[in-house]
């Protein structure tokens, strides 16, 4: 007469405990790991995402100037300051002035309802400040073109901000008005 087993022996399920507990491990692990991953590449997002709404300020606000009437210090051969009305805002204000302001190697942006006039700001001065992050250089060039012979207008800028850490933005901006 033949029996037949009605249970597992007690080695085969200490052999199916320990394979599950490895198989566990492993899970784990590879879990862990997605994590780490996830977090690297969500960090590179966000510089992305902050490099392209950078982007996006500057281009809206050099399209959109008020007037083509823009003032451009050179402060040094890589250093220039800008004072111009745009009707972008990012402070929810009714076609700011909008300063951008090179100083230390950081560049600035500044908004205010009132008229920039000089540098450095005086002290009565109110405007939101924007950081746009480290530079090595922020120039704007202006490029004129002739009218008639007594006068010029203003084609387009073009804007070249080198960044220490990120890419470079350099624009060829006309603006819409």
């Amino acid at each position: 007469m033949i029996k037949y087993r009605s249970a597992y022996t007690l080695i085969e399920l200490l052999i199916s405990v320990s394979i599950l507990s490895i198989m566990i491990v492993f899970l784990y692990k590879s879990y862990s790991t997605l994590n780490i991953s996830n977090k690297i590449y969500a960090n590179e997002l966000d510089k992305i995402k902050s490099h392209q709404i950078k982007k996006k300020i500057i281009f809206s606000d050099f399209s959109l100037i008020i007037d083509k009437d823009i003032k451009v210090l050179n402060q040094d051969k890589h250093m220039d300051i800008v004072y111009f009305q745009s009707s972008n805002s990012i402070h929810k204000r009714y076609n700011p002035y909008i300063s951008y302001i090179a100083k230390n190697n950081k560049l600035y942006r500044l908004e205010s309802l009132k008229k920039f006039k000089e540098y450095p700001l005086l002290n009565d001065s109110v405007y939101d400040v924007d950081y746009f992050g480290e530079i090595n250089d922020f120039r704007v060039y202006q490029s004129k073109e002739k009218k008639d012979t007594n006068s010029t207008k203003i084609d387009s800028y073009l804007i070249d901000v080198n960044f220490k850490k990120e890419e470079e933005i350099l624009y060829k901006i006309v603006p819409l008005n």
